[in-house]
């Protein structure tokens, strides 16, 4: 891979992380500073659900965090867009649709059949 399409690369990741970062801030400050008091048990239990959600949320962005930070890793150590699997490139158009991916097309769509004849 060329240097101008991995800084390219580096750019998109480390904004997605930054916005990432930035709204997990949000999320705990806004979870922190509200002490709502809800005398109707069915607007505590939405209130409840609502916020449920919303750590859901946040945990799936902090997984996403550890593949930004892992994927911007293999870019300083020259190992970005190579399949982990068969050590193969990974294509451009692979990594634009999902940028923190360890495998190629080919080795993951193996995986999930896989997965899928395990029940896993």
């Amino acid at each position: 891979m060329d240097q101008e399409t991995l800084d390219y690369f580096r750019e998109f990741l480390t904004g997605r992380l930054k916005d990432l970062l930035e709204q997990a801030d949000n999320t705990v400050t806004g979870m922190t500073s509200q002490k709502e008091n809800f005398p109707d048990p069915t607007d505590r239990a939405s209130h409840e659900a609502n916020r449920n959600f919303m750590l859901r949320i946040r945990d799936r962005e902090h997984k996403l965090i550890n593949k930004i930070k892992s994927a911007l890793d293999r870019i300083d150590m020259g190992t970005y867009g190579i399949c982990e699997t068969c050590e193969e490139f990974i294509s451009v158009e692979r990594l634009k649709a999902r940028p923190v991916t360890t495998q190629c097309i080919d080795c993951k769509t193996k995986d999930e059949a896989m997965e899928k004849a395990l029940g896993i």
